[in-house]
This record gives structure tokens, sequence and C-alpha cells, in this order.
């Protein structure tokens, strides 16, 4: 509690913890669409499940603002919700809702743009209530909202990786193009991979990724990772309707098969990703501080 409060204070003060005060830089992994109806929270619910079945620690981050559904996937009934944490009125621990396979999850709720205007007192509390993030072995999954808002941009700042999910449909490519294009002016520099949803064969993904891929290298000078595609299943669709993760109602399902191969992909090579000197708790204040100045 004393190293707790020693890090408060200097962030109150205006000056980031030392280097060993910094949280033991737990993973964080935004998950991102250009446009709605791509399966992005969906494809979150089931890579989160995966992650814990391998053995790992997940929390579940519901960003998307106003229109939150993270849990309803889960079927999972929330009484509270992260806006009850910033305003003072509940703990963390009191509004982390356990899932299935070491996955725990967030709400979001519908008034999360009190993150953006916090003041410094609310910014406090949260940052002491966020500290549970920073144990080392959580891995922090951020479903974002759909679009490239302002508090995506924050949140895609923290993150060490960056999965954009996209469809073949001309406007969703369009759309994720438009994401990468922010990155670039921002000059944010997360690994940015990507999934492309609802193919009607493996080389249809390919090729969006490939032509992505292209662009992205001749005008931007930036290289996109392939995670994979997921073909369209029907198998998914049943699973939303009965709010049961298509892992676990349709392990042997073709959605259920790639995905489990995404999600390993996603971990080759992670340590040399991971940002280890900073924890997600220092790095959410670092880019606060960066904010209030103008710097972003």
């Amino acid at each position: 509690m004393a190293d707790q409060a020693e890090r408060l204070r200097l962030m109150v003060q205006g000056r980031p913890p030392k280097a060993d005060q910094r949280g033991k830089g737990s993973r964080v992994i935004a998950v991102a669409s250009g446009k709605g109806g791509v399966g992005k929270t969906n494809l979150v619910v089931n890579m989160g499940i995966v992650m814990g079945q391998l053995g790992h620690k997940i929390v579940i981050l519901d960003m998307d603002l106003g229109m939150a559904n993270t849990d309803i996937l889960m079927d999972l009934k929330p009484i509270y919700t992260l806006v009850d944490v910033i305003r003072g009125q509940k703990d963390l621990s009191e509004v982390l809702m356990e899932g299935p396979h070491n996955v725990e999850v967030l709400p979001g709720g519908s008034c999360l743009p009190e993150l953006i205007s916090m003041d410094n007192q609310q910014r406090e509390r949260l940052i002491s209530r966020l500290s549970y993030l920073d144990q080392e072995g959580k891995i922090l999954l951020l479903d974002c909202s759909a679009g490239f808002s302002r508090d995506v941009l924050d949140f895609v700042a923290l993150a060490n990786d960056l999965v954009l999910v996209t469809t073949p449909e001309p406007t969703a490519i369009t759309d994720a193009y438009g994401i990468i294009k922010i990155l670039n002016n921002y000059r944010l520099k997360p690994k940015v991979s990507m999934v492309i949803n609802m193919v009607q064969h493996a080389r249809d993904g390919e090729a969006v990724y490939q032509r992505i891929s292209n662009v992205c290298s001749k005008f931007l000078g930036m290289q996109i990772n392939y995670l994979g595609s997921i073909e369209f299943d029907q198998s998914v669709q049943k699973a939303v309707q009965s709010c049961y993760p298509y892992v676990l109602q349709f392990p042997r399902s073709r959605a259920a098969l790639l995905t489990r191969e995404i999600t390993q992909r996603l971990f080759d090579g992670e340590e040399q990703n991971i940002k280890k000197e900073e924890g997600f708790l220092y790095r959410l204040f670092s880019f606060w501080k960066a904010d209030s100045k103008g710097n972003i």
C-alpha cells in the first residue's frame, strides 16, 4: 500500500513513478474496426477465452461506447460498470465479472466519454483502481468502439498490439485503411495486425490483406502483420443467438479452429513486443499527461 501511495503522489505532482515502481508490464491488446458489423466484439470474446484456455489470465475491457455488449455474448448480467468506478461508487473488484476459462470482464456501460474528461481527482481514483491490471501475467483486451473516435485513439496509444478486424466488403476495407492512416499521422506505433472476418475462402482473406498491406507499405511506410481470416460459419450465428461463445458451444467448428490459430499467431514473438519496462498503469498516466499538455 505504501508503494502504491507513493506512485499516486508522484502522479498527482506531475512526475512519473520510478522505473521499479511502474508495474510489471501487463500486455495490452486493442481490437478495433473501421466500421460496425464486422464481428469485432465476437472475436474479442472468443480470442479471450482461447487465451484463457492456454493458461493466461485475461481481462476484457469493453470500450464499445454506448453499444457495450461483450457481457451479452457471454450471457453475463452486469449490475455495475466502469463508470461506477470512475465516480468512486464502486471498487474495480466489485465491477469485474468472472467469465469462463480465466477471463474477467470489465463492463463498459454507456457513459465512457467520462474517461476523457475526468478531473484530477477522478483520474487519481481510476489509476489507483486500475493498478489491479498491472499484475504480472494479466493480458488486457480492449474491445474498442467501431470507427476511430478520440476515445479509441487514447486507448490504442497504450496498446502493445492493435488488431484490426475487417471484412472483404469494400467499405470495411476502406475504413480499416483509414484507421491505419490515422495511426501513422499521430505517430502511434503499436504492432498492427489484421484479421479478415466472414470470408468465403481463405484466399479471399489473403487477397484483402495483400491489398491493404501493399498500400500501407507504399504510401505510409508501415508494415502490417497478417493473423489470418475466419470463414463464414453458421455456427457463429447460432452461438450469438444463444449468447454463448462459439469456441465453447461449437469447439470443432471451422470458426473455432481458425480463431485458435489466429490467437496462437498473436502470441508468436510476444516477448519482443511487450513493453515490460512500462506497465499499463504507467502508460495510462503518461498518455494523459501528454494529452493535457496538447502533445497529442
